[in-house]
């Protein structure tokens, strides 16, 4: 999601993201292609700015930025923070700045996640909430349908301190739940524990999760992150479920699961704690996702398998974000960091919107695996029976062959006689 950020005086649009928790921008130095046709800060227009010889290298899951940290005057919205840490990028890669029009990236994750050292100033998240009392000590989010820099036409919002009144004013409408911690206090990702997830009401059976202490998978809210990423096998798991009829395929050279734009699956995420957890549905055009690259009626599945998540067993992006208000609460003195979500999504809405955009769905309904079982053995069972069928058909014609050598040795002894 885009917004606008002046740094020393200078504005540019920036990505919010909350899947990371540094600040920077593109220098006038980047002549990279990354670089190329967006605004550049430039440090001879600032008289505030103050350059430090710490490098600053940032990889993500996809992409990386180099560069150098300095402190500089931050201002969002009616809020100026001086003296912010941030980093002047020098090099970036696989960003795709020069095609979003954006010049960098806000991240508003906690402070342990940042790849500047802390050594070097307070990340822009806890100088933010240094603004607050308790009440107001939170951010909010709803990512729209509509990404736009032209903000007459974008359906996104994002607060800080305040809820945005065209959605709610109520907080009590939010389920919340306290960020997910490996240990008391040390908090790096926006982090839900997930319960479950249903196609059509049958439950996908998960992995358990990698995260050290976790109960069950946890789920990483980046609004940096377009689609939702998990692991290969309850991936290919959730594929082949709604795959029946033929509508899903994975693409081998592209590396991505594929789905026929027409297919109409009712999609629930349920998240929280086991005592209050909420079940949150997917609007259908987010799982047959017609924003990417769409061919002779294939549109890019909006669940995609990345095994390289390292902040959490799955990445909830866009996909999903865009069917909840989202408030990300720091931490009060009386309680720890919490996420509230406020559902936005009517099922039964969002199927009607979706058939009428995309027409009937012809596919038989989706079919869970048996439980217990995943996608990796179901594809080690079809090999086995191709094995066996195979041993089968050799056992058969050695069989025909020492059968037909028999007979022809005793039709030629009869000869003989």
């Amino acid at each position: 999601m885009p917004l606008i950020c002046s740094i020393g005086g200078q504005e540019f649009w920036i990505t919010f993201d909350t899947g990371s928790s540094d600040l920077w921008v593109v220098s006038s130095d980047c002549t990279d292609p990354d670089c190329l046709g967006i605004t550049r800060y430039s440090s001879s227009s600032s008289s505030t700015l103050t350059l430090s010889d710490q490098s600053f290298k940032l990889t993500y899951l996809v992409g990386s930025v180099l560069g150098t940290v300095g402190t500089e005057t931050v201002t969002l919205g009616p809020y100026e923070i001086s003296s912010q840490t941030f980093a002047l990028a020098n090099q970036t890669s696989g960003l795709g700045l020069s095609n979003t029009g954006n010049s960098g990236i806000l991240g508003l994750s906690f402070p342990p996640a940042a790849s500047i050292p802390l050594t070097s100033g307070t990340p822009i998240l806890d100088n933010l909430f240094a603004h607050f009392d308790d009440q107001h000590r939170f951010f909010a989010f709803k990512l729209g349908r509509n990404e736009s820099q032209d903000i007459s036409y974008s359906d996104s919002s994002l607060t800080i301190g305040e809820l945005d009144s065209s959605l709610t004013n109520d907080t009590s409408q939010f389920v919340f739940t306290p960020v997910f911690a490996s240990t008391p206090d040390e908090y790096d990702f926006w982090k839900l524990p997930i319960q479950q997830i249903t196609i059509n009401a049958q439950v996908l059976p998960l992995s358990r999760s990698l995260v050290r202490g976790a109960p069950s998978p946890i789920a990483v809210l980046d609004t940096g992150t377009t689609l939702i990423l998990g692991p290969t096998g309850d991936v290919d798991a959730f594929w082949y479920a709604i795959g029946t009829g033929g509508s899903t395929k994975y693409n081998q050279e592209t590396q991505t699961w594929q789905v026929r734009c027409d297919r109409a699956v009712d999609v629930r995420i349920k998240l929280g704690n086991s005592d209050t957890a909420k079940e949150y549905p997917l609007h259908p055009e987010d799982v047959s996702w017609a924003e990417g690259e769409t061919q002779d009626g294939w549109c890019t599945g909006g669940i995609q398998a990345n095994n390289g998540v390292d902040s959490g067993d799955w990445l909830f992006g866009a996909v999903f974000l865009r069917n909840v208000y989202v408030v990300h609460q720091g931490t009060t003195s009386s309680n720890p960091p919490m996420i509230g979500l406020l559902n936005t999504t009517d099922p039964s809405t969002a199927l009607a919107e979706f058939t009428s955009s995309r027409g009937q769905d012809p596919a038989p309904p989706p079919s869970i695996l048996r439980p217990g079982s995943s996608a990796t053995e179901v594809r080690d069972t079809v090999a086995t029976c191709v094995v066996c069928g195979v041993c089968g058909f050799l056992i058969g014609v050695i069989g025909i062959v020492v059968y037909r050598l028999r007979q022809r040795r005793r039709t030629q002894g009869q000869v003989h006689i």
